[in-house]
């Protein structure tokens, strides 16, 4: 099975994206895996593919999978790239796009300077949500490593994340406490490790090590939930740039049972085609 596929990238964070509609895809996880190899198959953090959705009010389908092969239900960053490719490979001419992911419905807006804005939708607290194991919700909670313990806030943005204000991004230790904390018994379908630190109340810096895919070079979703986090703590105002070590994203967020809207790039590398 030969498939046509086009390269992506979010600020550094790349996609391998697959035209579900035009062509027939059958992947298992051991081929997602062989796909997003960097020395053996064409390499990216996910893939994603696009799909004929199965609720006629919206445009597609949008689907996810991380490079060790599992379905995830969400990403920002591949949810920009996402807009761009239905847009620029001519599978809709709407500038406003809506999807189904397997976390509900997201609203896609590409902008007039070609960035995409996202409704990422509210977030969610309650620890049940993630899930995350905890006798009730908090805006922090105290999460045990092996050799510390972390202060964490808790969000899902479709999918989870856990949040820690560090000194310095550039001198925490991300290697080594972000595999403790995405495979924490406390986080029974693991979690993203998201670790940043205050520059003033309208800019952060971030890293990221994802669920699946490790320490990526941008996580939307992941800078959503930062936001959110310092929001929570009185920590950031409404309007947040979010600086990543591959470039930087806007976060937008009012507040509780209000949409975060994330605005950023998105970028094509190039098309081929692969024998899978």
């Amino acid at each position: 099975m030969r498939l046509r596929f086009t390269k992506m990238h979010g600020l550094g964070n790349d996609f391998i994206v697959l035209d579900g509609i035009s062509q027939r895809i059958r992947l298992s996880e051991d081929k997602i895996r062989r796909l997003a190899d960097r020395r053996f198959g064409v390499g990216c953090d996910q893939v994603l593919i696009v799909e004929v959705p199965q609720n006629p009010d919206v445009d597609f389908r949008y689907r996810i999978f991380n490079a060790d092969g599992s379905e995830v239900e969400n990403c920002g960053n591949g949810a920009r790239c996402f807009a761009r490719f239905v847009l620029d490979r001519k599978l809709t001419g709407k500038r406003n796009i809506v999807v189904e992911t397997a976390n509900g419905v997201m609203t896609l807006r590409v902008l007039d300077n070609d960035d995409v804005q996202v409704d990422m939708g509210a977030p969610r607290l309650a620890p049940a949500d993630l899930p995350f194991t905890a006798e009730e919700q908090a805006i922090t909670y105290s999460l045990p490593l092996s050799d510390t313990t972390l202060e964490i806030s808790a969000v899902s943005m479709g999918n989870p994340h856990a949040v820690t204000v560090v000194d310095d991004v550039k001198t925490a230790p991300v290697e080594t406490w972000g595999p403790e904390v995405e495979a924490h018994a406390q986080f029974p379908r693991r979690v993203n490790a998201g670790f940043m630190d205050i520059v003033s109340r309208s800019e952060i810096n971030l890293r990221v090590y994802e669920r699946g895919s490790g320490e990526t070079l941008a996580c939307g979703t992941g800078a959503c939930a930062a936001v959110v986090a310092g929001r929570l703590r009185n920590l950031l105002d409404s309007k947040v740039k979010v600086n990543l070590p591959g470039g930087s994203l806007t976060i937008e967020w009012q507040g509780e049972g209000q949409p975060v809207l994330m605005s950023g790039p998105a970028t094509h590398v190039f098309h081929g085609q692969v024998k899978v």
